[in-house]
């Protein structure tokens, strides 16, 4: 964590800085995320949002089906997230946070949040290195973890009982849409850093791909 800092906090200083927490469902990005902008707090102002607040609404997630291909293609609205964040953040305006709650499928709209000169922008999420977010971020933080790890903890979030196996019918969706992205976007090899997040307890920082 202190390594990641110290590069996060070197990032352009006195610039504003964007950077991705990517990884796939269940890796632990969210936590990562977290105290990594309380590690970079005392150092930088630093604002850490998630892009599960900009999921498209429902209607438009499921328009062709439960397969994996929508779960990759459908489930954000970048155009939403580039034009409320990304864009306001470059040119020093006031961000958005959130556009929907996807529990509730109801549309928000909290008060825009200010930034500074050296702000750092910490976004976490899944499908943070796609095409349509190239050139998006000044750096990015791939989370390492292999489905036969990353799907049970990232089922362990929701009551009920769910199927382990990442090779499951009940985990298509999820498991193959993610495979899609990877094959899509390679985004292990275009990380600034990786972050092996199998075990919880000792992450471990690799070195650039």
């Amino acid at each position: 964590m202190r390594s990641l800092r110290d590069g996060i906090v070197a990032l352009r200083p006195r610039e504003r800085v964007a950077v991705a927490v990517d990884g796939v469902d269940g890796a632990g990005k969210s936590v990562l995320a977290a105290e990594l902008a309380a590690e970079v707090a005392p150092h930088r102002r630093v604002l850490h949002l998630t892009v599960d607040g900009f999921h498209r609404p429902r209607a438009q997630r499921y328009r062709t089906g439960r397969g994996p291909e929508g779960f990759y293609r459908d489930s954000y609205d970048y155009d939403a997230l580039q034009a409320l964040v990304l864009q306001p953040f470059r040119a020093g305006r006031p961000v958005m946070t959130a556009v929907r709650d996807v529990a509730t499928d109801r549309a928000l709209g909290p008060e825009p949040v200010p930034v500074g000169a050296d702000t750092v922008l910490i976004v976490d999420g899944i499908f943070l290195q796609r095409p349509e977010l190239a050139g998006a971020w000044d750096a990015a933080v791939f989370v390492d973890v292999p489905f036969a790890v990353s799907v049970p903890r990232g089922n362990d979030r929701f009551a009920g009982d769910h199927d382990p196996d990442p090779e499951a019918a009940s985990n298509r969706r999820y498991v193959e849409g993610q495979r899609l992205y990877l094959a899509d976007a390679d985004p292990r090899a275009s990380a600034t850093w990786v972050v092996d997040n199998t075990d919880l307890a000792h992450p471990v920082l690799l070195s650039r791909p």
